[in-house]
């Protein structure tokens, strides 16, 4: 079983499709290892079983009355509780949602399932998505698979963890300001958040609307291409989507990295990054070097309102999609209430958590009557000029470079009562989401204590494709790259 849960996704494909191994058999496999690894990193809401076993079983039924199947077929995934998977829970880590179930299928999930792809369980969150660390989950709190003391990275720390722990190949996260990226970087693992509007948003039970984006994680580039060709593609049901033809991501040309120009963002570079990520991420120029790329240093100045910039736009977006649950419709419903308003309050009181309830009080202040102009309307303005700073770069380089966090994964407990600390987490995450950009997270070393560390490389929109051929290049040169966690060979 060891040996089977190591395999890529590529790899379990090719076992199913040559009838080495049933589907069921796969899925056995990652039942098993999961029973015997997440009790001790709770990366996992909700084990699917039933669906798992009823996919693999229509799975082997297909192939053995010879019906073609696709590179996705036996594939074992597991998706973020904050995507809606027709007849499960859709809980989003909260307890105001924790006995909904989704009367209808996301976009992305249903085109993984006609491609054969396995939903093994959905995955921990920090609520709503709101959080750097996944503690904020009104459920349990994620661990580090490297380490069980810390944090995986948030929100999407679940998703991340799961398959830095060989729960599952490949996984599903969500990315608003960093988190697909910021915990594949804490966990060691591959993560990309794809441009705004490649991927459908429908079904994604929304944090703010104007920058959140589905986004796939994994061990291998290969397996990240995989997911990303399925799931990308114009959808009708998503007015913010995309209607442009999806290149061919899995046909990945390593050498397209010669000639290109990288520039290196001198402002994600200074003061306050761990020694450590900044010697890892300078010794990965190095390596993007001598594959034939040419780095430069870039000065974005602007980059550093990002922080500030983000969390007046989200809060603000999130106060407003988080009004719908109030107790009336869906979802939990306080009792002992006297009238309409007092149901209300008493639903969102009892319904969500600190940090829900710091969001929204954060995001309905900047939207209010007198200082509307002073908050949100500013933040939309310096955004434009992150975006313009961004597309200013481009002029000169075709892919950016910074590190993903500027320190390694910090303990559980150390800045859950340090809201400004926690989000300055995002710092290097944050700024292409307001440009709705895409960037990807790649391993690339470790720290004296073992823990994983994070490399980011942007690309201009629409740049996906650029993007896996350069990360490809530096997988096929890097050592740390498909490194795995003892706890999950245990």
């Amino acid at each position: 079983m060891t040996q089977l849960i190591t395999k890529s996704a590529k790899e379990l494909n090719k076992l199913f499709l040559s009838k080495e191994l049933s589907a069921k058999e796969i899925t056995e496999a990652f039942f098993s290892h999961i029973e015997q690894v997440d009790p001790k990193i709770d990366a996992l809401n909700l084990v699917t079983k039933d669906l798992a076993y009823g996919q693999a079983e229509e799975l082997d039924r297909k192939i053995a009355s010879g019906e073609k199947l696709g590179p996705l077929a036996g594939v074992p995934i597991v998706v973020k509780d904050i995507l809606c998977v027709q007849g499960l829970p859709a809980t989003c880590s909260s307890r105001i949602l924790e006995n909904f179930v989704a009367p209808y299928e996301s976009t992305a999930t249903a085109k993984l399932w006609d491609a054969g792809a396995i939903c093994l369980a959905k995955s921990n969150l920090d609520e709503f998505a709101m959080g750097s660390s996944t503690e904020n989950s009104a459920f349990k709190t994620t661990k580090n698979p490297w380490n069980l003391n810390m944090v995986p990275g948030g929100s999407s720390g679940g998703s991340a963890a799961a398959v830095a722990s060989l729960e599952a190949p490949v996984s599903l996260g969500t990315d608003t300001g960093g988190s697909v990226k910021q915990p594949a970087g804490l966990c060691g693992v591959i993560g990309l958040k794809p441009t705004y509007g490649r991927v459908s948003r429908y079904g994604l039970i929304a944090f703010a609307s104007s920058l959140d984006q589905i986004g796939p994680f994994s061990r291998t580039v290969y397996d990240l291409a995989l997911v990303l060709q399925h799931i990308s593609g114009y959808d009708p049901k998503d007015s913010t989507s995309i209607n442009i033809d999806v290149p061919n991501y899995i046909n990945l040309k390593p050498d397209a990295i010669k000639g290109k120009k990288i520039g290196l963002i001198k402002e994600l570079m200074g003061d306050g990054i761990q020694k450590e990520v900044k010697s890892s991420v300078e010794d990965s120029a190095k390596v993007l070097k001598d594959l034939g790329a040419e780095v430069v240093e870039v000065s974005m100045p602007k980059i550093k309102y990002g922080v500030p910039v983000y969390y007046i736009i989200a809060t603000a977006e999130a106060s407003s999609n988080l009004a719908r649950y109030d107790g009336v419709k869906y979802g939990f419903r306080a009792g002992g209430v006297e009238d309409i308003l007092s149901l209300y309050t008493k639903t969102r009181e009892e319904g969500f958590g600190q940090e829900v309830k710091r969001r929204i009080m954060l995001g309905t202040f900047v939207l209010s009557s007198g200082y509307y102009d002073a908050y949100y309307k500013k933040a939309q303005q310096v955004r434009r000029l992150v975006t313009q700073e961004f597309l200013n770069s481009f002029e000169h380089v075709d892919l950016l470079l910074s590190p993903i966090s500027p320190t390694t994964a910090f303990a559980i407990g150390s800045k859950i009562e340090d809201p400004l600390a926690m989000y300055l987490a995002d710092i290097a995450t944050i700024p292409p989401n307001l440009a709705g950009l895409p960037a990807i997270s790649l391993p690339c070393g470790f720290d004296s204590k073992g823990l994983p560390i994070g490399l980011q490389l942007i690309a201009p929109a629409l740049g996906e494709e650029l993007l896996l051929n350069v990360a490809h290049a530096f997988e096929l040169k890097s050592k740390d790259m498909n490194k795995v966690p003892e706890l999950a060979m245990a």
